[in-house]
């Protein structure tokens, strides 16, 4: 892997990647959660409205 000198910012730097890095790898399986509660949501919807039907 390359990674350029960055002297003296080398650890703030890389605490900067780190961090966005968690933060997107959270909102990423957040909204993976958030996208099958809601598609099993409405299966269940759909199901009832079927049978109300």
């Amino acid at each position: 892997m390359f990674l350029p000198d960055l002297g003296k910012y080398t650890v703030p730097v890389l605490g900067a990647y780190a961090v966005a890095l968690l933060l997107i790898l959270i909102l990423t399986v957040q909204s993976l959660i958030r996208a099958a509660r809601i598609k099993r949501d409405l299966a269940e919807t759909e199901e009832r409205r079927k049978h109300h039907d």
